[in-house]
């Protein structure tokens, strides 16, 4: 495939541009866009050689980042990471497990195995099924919202109200018992930010292989809950989704352990934290863009656009990284097989080309953001996802009088999944 040629003469974008990628406190301050920006405007797709970490490319317009996710046999994850890890990491990871990942998730997966597990649930994420349980996540979204009320005009949104209703939603429908969803919640922000100093085993002072182990013992404690989970299921079925992993099957045989504990794993992070996220991203924008609370309380048939700005402003997943398999040219540039690829979702989202004013929130955009993904790996979840944010809005927003900042946001320190972790607001109620 070749895209348009621009610069076909130096590749690398420079030391500070490639470090500031890998830094996760970048990520937290929102400087990343800033580095994103140039490289969009200056250097699309360049090589990126950060100390620690093996050389990559760094993708960062949307249309060459929907190019290569929607082609997965000539762009697969392969053997290598499909997260950003040092080299140290990346080592230890390799002698313990044998690949490159702790887990085989269906993000880590290529065809026809990613297909083949997808398959078992994917019917359960589509429209018609998760309707089913819309009284269910009407209920939390009841409850969710009278522990707004009961914060009387001042709360952190982000730790004390986002965080919380899409991990119930999602433990719900995956059949965790209600006693351990902090338990998840704790393991979900250890695995995706582990350097992050409210949220971390590992502290920046350990070694990559200190890291790596730190990582492996989450996993660890995952693997132990929920293959247990799997065997109550197993003897004892019930309408959620750890059953049906339980008794998953593929061409007649039961899936392996390692597949379920994949299955588990991304049901049970990537699930909820993205969408608290988005969840915290909406309510930024409604303390500070002037009129957009007025608009949506005015026009409720506004909210699913206000979603999917949100969504787009988040990009809580910044990037993946992926591998060609074979020799490709890129935009005038020749891509090497086997060579690391990072897709920066969060740049792409941003794109002046297919998003007038990126940097503002906007009800009227008419171009779709790719945050859930792109081509087969688009987010299973994606039609859930939506749908509890609208339930939400939709009971949160008649409600609000009014809100606006009560301080600083802090971000997550996460070079991979990352968001807003403190939004303190203050509010008025309507009567």
């Amino acid at each position: 495939m070749a895209a348009a040629s621009d610069q076909t003469g130096n590749t690398s974008i420079g030391q500070k541009l490639a470090q500031t990628l890998v830094d996760p406190k970048a990520y937290a301050s929102g400087r990343i866009f800033d580095t994103y920006e140039w490289l969009r405007a200056n250097n699309p797709l360049g090589i990126a050689e950060p100390e620690a970490f093996d050389r990559f490319w760094v993708v960062t317009k949307h249309a060459d980042l929907a190019e290569i996710a929607k082609n997965n046999t000539l762009f697969p994850y392969g053997d290598r990471s499909s997260t950003l890890i040092d080299k140290a990491s990346d080592a230890r990871q390799r002698e313990v497990t044998g690949r490159p990942s702790m887990l085989q998730t269906l993000v880590q997966l290529d065809e026809p195995e990613h297909m083949q597990l997808r398959k078992l649930t994917q019917k359960w994420f589509m429209p018609g099924s998760i309707k089913k349980r819309t009284d269910d996540i009407e209920d939390i979204a009841r409850k969710t919202v009278e522990k707004f009320e009961a914060t009387r005009g001042r709360c952190d949104f982000a730790s004390d109200i986002a965080l919380h209703y899409p991990l119930e939603v999602v433990m719900q429908i995956l059949g965790v018992p209600e006693a351990d969803f902090p338990l998840m919640l704790k393991l979900t922000q250890e695995i995706f930010a582990p350097l992050d100093e409210e949220t971390q085993r590992a502290m920046d002072t350990l070694s990559p292989a200190a890291y790596a182990e730190t990582i492996m013992a989450i996993v660890a404690e995952y693997s132990a809950y929920f293959l247990a989970l799997s065997e109550q299921r197993r003897a004892e079925p019930k309408d959620d989704l750890a059953t049906l992993i339980a008794h998953a099957e593929i061409n007649g045989e039961p899936i392996t352990p390692e597949q379920a504990l994949g299955y588990y794993f991304i049901v049970a992070t990537a699930g909820h934290d993205t969408t608290s996220s988005s969840v915290a991203c909406g309510m930024w924008a409604l303390a500070t863009q002037a009129g957009l609370l007025a608009t949506l309380k005015d026009d409720p048939g506004q909210i699913p656009a206000f979603i999917e700005e949100s969504i787009r402003w988040a990009t809580p997943v910044r990037n993946f990284m992926r591998s060609p398999s074979d020799d490709v040219t890129l935009r005038g540039r020749q891509i090497r097989k086997g060579d690391w690829m990072m897709l920066c979702y969060a740049s792409a989202n941003r794109d002046e080309d297919v998003f007038e004013a990126p940097n503002e929130f906007r009800l009227d955009r008419e171009a779709q953001h790719i945050a859930f993904g792109y081509g087969a790996h688009m987010c299973l979840g994606l039609h859930l996802a939506r749908m509890e944010m609208r339930i939400l809005w939709e009971a949160l927003i008649p409600l609000l009088k009014s809100v606006k900042l009560d301080g600083d946001p802090v971000g997550i320190e996460s070079s991979f999944v990352t968001g807003i972790k403190h939004l303190p607001i203050q509010f008025e109620l309507e009567g």
